[in-house]
């Protein structure tokens, strides 16, 4: 380890979005603490792969940083913290509640492992952080956990049930962000769309939003991360129709195109709500852009259902997927289903993947001669409001809104010159 990682907390993330945001949480406490020679492991338990990654990563962390102090958490760690605190390189491990609490991330307690029961967790404090390490747009947490219990998932028992984060708190931290020039926020959480009920007054997720853009009026562009197309209340119904600052592109939650296998996952739409959600979405705004979470490859799938969900991409006009083959996860529904199709998952993964690449080919050879206003990410790469990758030719401060005339594409990257 050098002298610089010695004096700052290094952090190792994996998973989601929300993740990223708990790292600078983390990040900010352990600076706060003094506290030097550090690894932290913020861990993922989406699957089992994720989770032997995490320990794969462990191991090699261990090797590489013989004396430093080995600190995990995360999702892993809340579900299965006897594991990780047996793994000889481990030296605490952290709950989900607790990482995000100051007062862990001072001296080496005497417990190795502090880890509370999730589900007793009643709050979510909105954590303020000055900004993101090395990324052009920051992450702002608004929801945590969840209520439903899809039988492929084992999150709600890492995340505890869902909880919001009262609006005066959001729009705080997002007025830190702009100061510190964030020019693109994303509000996530674990359920975004379930944000409010648990708050006075009960706010939807479309009026959190809409009072958020009115106090932080110089924030140019927001974007939500997975949404659930079943739960999109009228506030956010108006912002999709009229507010230029809200990016063209959601990312959705659907994970299957049949609806016998979207009834076995315990999925709340069906098929045609789909549908009739990126129709209603296009009919108040043509231009915008889907992505979809899809598992390819789900207990008691067959070619025929695999099938609609195949056809969803194009009936849905889906751009920017991400595909992944069905893993069983321990303590999961899913996991005593017949897994009989277990042969078909890669290849069907792939089909979807390809069903996505020719997508986006289609997409952005659609995009050659327009305008763009692009975030740059790093370099002369960035994205535009529709969140197609996009090279400048010329290297911009990460950060910095470009105006860019797009060019060409190469059938994965659009190409552009900046006005």
């Amino acid at each position: 380890m050098s002298d610089a990682l010695r004096k700052t907390p290094e952090i190792v993330t994996f998973g989601c979005r929300l993740n990223t945001y708990e790292s600078e949480v983390m990040r900010t406490h352990a600076r706060n603490a003094g506290l030097e020679n550090v690894v932290i492991v913020n861990t993922c338990a989406v699957t089992s792969e994720a989770e032997r990654q995490a320990r794969q990563t462990i191991r090699k962390l261990r090797r590489e940083n013989p004396d430093a102090r080995i600190v995990v958490t995360g999702c892993a760690a809340q579900i299965a913290p006897a594991t990780y605190a047996g793994m000889p390189e481990v030296d605490q491990v952290l709950g989900n509640q607790e990482k995000l609490q100051p007062e862990s991330w001072g001296l080496p307690p005497a417990e190795k492992v502090l880890v509370n029961d999730i589900m007793s967790v009643k709050e979510t404090a909105g954590h303020l952080i000055g900004g993101f390490e090395d990324r052009a747009r920051a992450f702002v947490q608004v929801q945590q956990g969840c209520d439903h219990r899809c039988t492929f998932c084992i999150i709600p028992y890492g995340r505890g049930p869902s909880r919001s984060v009262p609006i005066g708190a959001v729009v705080e931290q997002v007025q830190a962000l702009v100061a510190a020039g964030y020019t693109e926020v994303v509000l996530s959480g674990v359920d975004v769309t379930s944000y409010g009920p648990d708050l006075p007054g009960s706010p939807t997720l479309g009026q959190m939003i809409r009072r958020l853009l009115a106090m932080v009026p110089e924030l140019p562009r927001l974007r939500l991360s997975s949404l659930d197309c079943i739960e999109i209340d009228d506030d956010l119904w108006r912002l999709i129709e009229s507010e230029p600052r809200l990016m063209p592109h959601l990312h959705l939650s659907l994970q299957a195109g049949d609806d016998l296998i979207l009834k076995r996952m315990k999925r709340r739409h069906s098929r045609a709500d789909a549908v009739a959600f990126c129709a209603k979405v296009r009919e108040r705004r043509p231009d915008f852009v889907f992505g979809a979470d899809f598992i390819a490859g789900f207990p008691t799938e067959d070619e025929a259902m695999f099938g609609n969900t195949l056809r969803l991409v194009e009936e849905c006009g889906l751009t920017w997927l991400h595909v992944f083959p069905y893993s069983p996860r321990p303590g999961t529904p899913a996991a005593k289903m017949p897994q009989d199709n277990s042969r078909f998952r890669k290849e069907r993964a792939a089909r979807l993947r390809a069903a996505g690449d020719a997508a986006v080919a289609r997409y952005l050879e659609s995009q050659i001669g327009r305008t763009a206003t692009v975030l740059v990410e790093k370099d002369d790469l960035g994205r535009t409001e529709h969140f197609a990758e996009i090279r400048l030719g010329r290297t911009y401060p990460p950060g910095t809104l470009v105006r860019t005339h797009i060019t060409g594409t190469d059938g994965s990257v659009l190409h552009g010159i900046p006005l």
